[in-house]
């Protein structure tokens, strides 16, 4: 995707959340005084209704009175922030290893996140960059899962490999990656059951497809996608430490960005949990998905983006 389109995506994504910052702002005056002492208790609240998250919004509100008084104050206070920002979500976002063939993403999360979605949408991106892909049908519990990630795979046009009915989950993920080598797959995305986090027996399932997979081959899979939902805010929070705490997570898919107005939830996922974003779903088609960028994110959050 080229960049001017994964920023009008963005911008488009975030459009709820930055409309509430922004009136926000505007009514209460936030930038127009350049003492950061006067609207300290303000701005706080702002990010704070935005989902920010407590420890985020200390650490941010931390950082910016040290950077102000570096600079005297004399710089705009709105781009201060901006690089408070920048700087922060940038320190927790890993740069990704070397992947060696075929690269094998785990993708968990609870039913109702945009899971199956968000698999037919990193399946698309890998098909544009031309690789074969295998989509992998490991939900087993439900077969409407099954169907949806089989039409999805038609309509993205990669293929799928389905399963049975109480078919063993991990039987189904340790048949897909014998079939990937065998085929030359480049990428293999497996779906695994969105049961509820909560349930250490289901969650027990999700392990030990994980285990299978590093049996096969030691470093499978290369990465853990865990899918929340921004519209849950800090429920998807409480989701993300329960999964880390039983799961190797590599990165997040964040959905449904574009129906909130708590788009900040990004911060706290990244601060306080240490996951760091991968991708960002801003619609329902499966173009509608986005790499994460740190600064194109918050200069789309800070209306600091100029989209011809």
């Amino acid at each position: 995707m080229k960049e001017n389109q994964i920023v009008r995506k963005l911008w488009n994504g975030l459009s709820k959340t930055r409309n509430k910052l922004g009136k926000i702002f505007a009514t209460n005056a936030v930038f127009k005084d350049s003492s950061l002492e006067k609207s300290i208790s303000l701005l706080e609240e702002s990010l704070l209704s935005a989902d920010l998250g407590y420890e985020a919004v200390t650490e941010i509100v931390a950082r910016l009175k040290s950077l102000r008084r570096a600079s005297f104050a004399r710089g705009d206070l709105k781009e201060d922030l901006r690089k408070v920002l920048t700087d922060l979500l940038e320190e927790h976002t890993s740069l990704k290893e070397s992947i060696v063939a075929p690269h094998t993403i785990m993708v968990v999360g609870v039913n109702g996140t945009g899971k199956t979605t968000s698999i037919a949408k990193l399946a698309k991106i890998f098909k544009n960059n031309g690789k074969k892909v295998l989509l992998v049908a490991a939900d087993t519990y439900r077969a409407a899962g099954v169907l949806q990630l089989s039409l999805w795979a038609e309509r993205v046009g990669v293929d799928v490999l389905s399963s049975e009915m109480g078919q063993d989950p991990a039987a189904v993920a340790f048949d897909a990656i014998e079939s990937g080598l065998k085929k030359k797959y480049e990428a293999i995305i497996i779906d695994t059951a969105g049961r509820l986090h909560t349930r250490k027996n289901l969650m027990g399932e999700i392990k030990k497809v994980e285990r299978v997979l590093g049996k096969k081959r030691e470093d499978l899979p290369q990465d853990t996608f865990l899918v929340l939902d921004a519209t849950t805010g800090q429920n998807g929070i409480s989701q993300a430490k329960s999964f880390k705490q039983e799961l190797n997570i590599t990165g997040i898919i964040l959905t449904k960005i574009d129906g909130t107005a708590k788009g900040g939830v990004v911060f706290p996922i990244m601060t306080e949990i240490g996951i760091p974003i991968r991708y960002i779903g801003v619609g329902e088609e499966s173009d509608d998905i986005v790499a994460f960028q740190p600064d194109v994110f918050v200069a789309s959050l800070l209306n600091g983006v100029v989209v011809s």
